[in-house]
């Protein structure tokens, strides 16, 4: 006896048409495309998870640097006095207090020269 796929492959085809719910084009309603579509989309999803991370805190160090830069420092010289100093803020936080609270950023610059 050979078996059906019916209800099996009519399930797996929903699941794939509604992940690709929003393409263009005959991605969102042929499964084919939309299958194509979809293990394209997840596996740049997964990879840019990890990628905007490392995109964020190349911004961060950026924004610090440009900060520390106004005071005469370099951003590799202001993390290590940081450090020295005991002064355990991380990138983001440093990036948001230069650009939001810029007196207290220099506030600190100035308490670890």
């Amino acid at each position: 006896m050979r078996v059906r796929t019916g209800i099996t492959r009519r399930r797996r085809h929903k699941k794939i048409l509604k992940l690709a719910k929003g393409f263009y084009q005959r991605r969102h309603s042929t499964y084919k495309n939309a299958e194509e579509s979809v293990r394209r989309a997840l596996a740049y999803a997964y990879r840019d998870r990890r990628v905007k991370k490392r995109e964020f805190r190349r911004l961060w160090i950026t924004r610090i640097n440009a900060a520390v830069r106004e005071y005469g420092l370099s951003y590799s010289k202001f993390m290590h006095l940081l450090e020295e100093k005991g002064i355990a803020l991380n990138r983001k936080v440093l990036s948001e207090l230069s650009i939001r609270q810029p007196e207290e950023f220099r506030e600190l610059v100035e308490s670890i020269k």
